[in-house]
């Protein structure tokens, strides 16, 4: 037993004086390792680099309604911009009588668009010119005609979009918005984005066919370029044809797309809460006459 002790003492005592020598080694680079890690979150960019600006509009707050005007112009932006590249394919042509078209109106808009329909007698598929019980069609046969088209992004349909886009707003904001029933921060987003395009600050890199966004939510550039410019559009109204206004007026008509009940939920929100405060008078009341001759 002592030999064979003595046979392996000096391979336990060489192993221990590598790990003492290796021990501070290791421990270095593990600490250069961390704080490379650290550095490299620190340079990492949150998205959006800006955060989209807060607009004021007229169906925010509970007693919020809808400027059918307003609309009107959102429209005629979606129809001669953006329906190039995006679909509404949830929101029917009828439905734009909520607006204040009249059907005959909304008969004429609808003829604009081609849909396609079949199949024949001959079972072969054809195109047909619209009606009001149409959906929006998309300018794209599919998806994927849809990414080779643009970059190889396929434009999201924006029947939704004011609802699915909205950047979420920290601690404390979130706490105020619960009282103010802030619900507006997809408006508020497409607003910003479409007002937000700028040349890329220095030592930015942009993607060959992006373009330069600080409110873009996933990253500092998109592959939609600049969509509208000033006067791009004709008002019949009088509005200013400034980007500002045609992003203000397509975002609300937007909103109206993903909630076109809102006015009605918030009517019925008013008079459910004012119908709870009567209750609940009530009841106090009724405790009061109840307990108003008990001995206690």
């Amino acid at each position: 037993m002592k030999k064979l002790a003595a046979r392996f003492l000096p391979l336990v005592l060489v192993a221990g004086f590598c790990s003492a020598v290796m021990a501070p080694q290791a421990r270095a680079e593990e600490e250069k390792a961390g704080a490379a890690a650290q550095h490299a979150e620190a340079e990492t960019p949150h998205y959006p680099l800006k955060h989209p600006k807060s607009e004021k509009w007229t169906f925010s707050g509970p007693f919020g309604h809808y400027d059918k005007t307003q609309l009107q112009r959102g429209l005629k932006v979606y129809a001669e911009v953006c329906s190039a590249c995006h679909s509404m394919r949830l929101v029917s042509f009828r439905t734009l009588e909520d607006l204040g078209y009249s059907d005959a109106q909304v008969k004429a808009f609808a003829a604009n668009y081609k849909v396609q329909d079949g199949p024949n007698d001959e079972g072969e598929m054809f195109e047909r010119a619209a009606i009001p019980s149409d959906y929006f069609p998309s300018p794209y046969p599919n998806a994927q005609a849809a990414a080779a088209a643009n970059n190889g992004a396929a434009p999201p349909d924006m029947s939704l979009l004011a609802k699915a886009r909205g950047i979420t707003r920290g601690f404390p904001q979130f706490i105020f918005d619960m009282f103010t029933q802030y619900q507006e921060g997809g408006p508020d987003y497409i607003h910003s984005l479409l007002t937000g395009y700028e040349e890329p600050p220095a030592g930015t890199q942009v993607p060959e066919g992006g373009h330069y966004n600080p409110y873009f939510a996933n990253a500092s550039s998109l592959a939609m370029p600049k969509p509208i410019n000033d006067d791009q559009v004709t008002y019949d109204d009088g509005s200013p044809q400034t980007v500002d206004q045609y992003a203000r007026d397509v975002s609300a008509f937007l909103m109206w797309t993903a909630e076109p009940h809102l006015e009605e939920r918030k009517r019925t929100g008013f008079m459910v809460m004012v119908f709870l405060l009567i209750f609940t008078v009530l009841i106090y009341l009724t405790k009061k006459s109840v307990y108003a001759n008990k001995e206690h």
